[in-house]
């Protein structure tokens, strides 16, 4: 079976180019003090920035509105949606704050490759922001204790409610952007290793070909004396091409008769 994309015309078979390739070199492992870092840090920036969201949603978020008629208690806008808003405000800076964790946590660590602290990280810091920032916005706003409140303003006054977060898995929104963010930046610019050359690529000349396997007949052992073992010492007899000719004997000229004796 021949192996795909091999090149036409190689004699010494598919693996002779793989065994010339130096081999890739080996990932650095990431170590665990490091992961912990790392971890540490961006779960600590998500704690402080906690703080911030908490106030922004103290300033930005709309208060629900409150009157007192004959000892009574009334919104004011019995139609008005200030609930929802208050866990509008608070999950768009959420979704704010989120895209900007995942973002530097990206460039910051995007030389190493990210890595596992940094997603434990974003997670973990953006539900320990978010809250920190619903109980100080809570904290922070009017008190809960209506009664109280209508008695300080008296009968006709009008008073803002507590800030509230009646969903609470707007929590959830900071955390949830982050790891979304962080998933698809690092599929789109994260470090990337890089890609094996085939084995047939090679970087240069070859500088020790490989050669094809020959059958060479095994040489006799010598012995301590120096003559091949199993051999005479005897010289061979020549064969018939190297036999010298024998020589053969010269005529003599026969001497001619005197010219009277014919």
């Amino acid at each position: 079976m021949t192996v795909p994309n091999t090149p036409a015309g190689n004699p010494y078979g598919p693996d002779s180019y793989a065994q010339l390739l130096p081999p890739p070199p080996a990932p650095a492992e990431p170590q665990l003090g490091d992961e912990l870092r790392i971890g540490a840090v961006v779960t600590g920036v998500g704690a402080v920035l906690g703080v911030v969201l908490g106030l922004l949603w103290l300033w930005l978020a709309p208060r629900v509105g409150y009157s007192v008629q004959d000892n009574h208690i009334l919104y004011r806008d019995p139609e008005g949606e200030e609930l929802i808003g208050a866990v509008g405000v608070f999950s768009l800076l959420g979704l704010g704050l989120g895209l900007l964790t995942s973002l530097g946590a990206f460039l910051w660590t995007r030389a190493r490759g990210g890595g596992i602290g940094v997603a434990v990280g974003l997670a973990a810091g953006g539900l320990l922001g978010s809250v920190i920032a619903w109980k100080l916005g809570t904290h922070l706003g009017a008190t809960s204790d209506l009664r109280a409140h209508a008695r300080a303003v008296g009968d006709g006054g009008t008073f803002d409610g507590p800030l509230e977060l009646s969903a609470k898995g707007a929590l959830m929104v900071w955390p949830m952007t982050a790891m979304i963010v962080l998933l698809f930046l690092s599929a789109t610019f994260g470090k990337r290793e890089p890609d094996r050359p085939p084995y047939w690529a090679t970087p240069g000349p070859l500088q020790e070909p490989v050669q094809p396997l020959s059958f060479q007949k095994p040489v006799p052992e010598q012995t301590p004396e120096g003559a091949p073992e199993g051999v005479s010492e005897q010289a061979p007899e020549p064969g018939p091409s190297q036999q010298q000719p024998q020589q053969q004997p010269q005529q003599q000229p026969r001497p001619e008769p005197p010219a009277g004796q014919q």
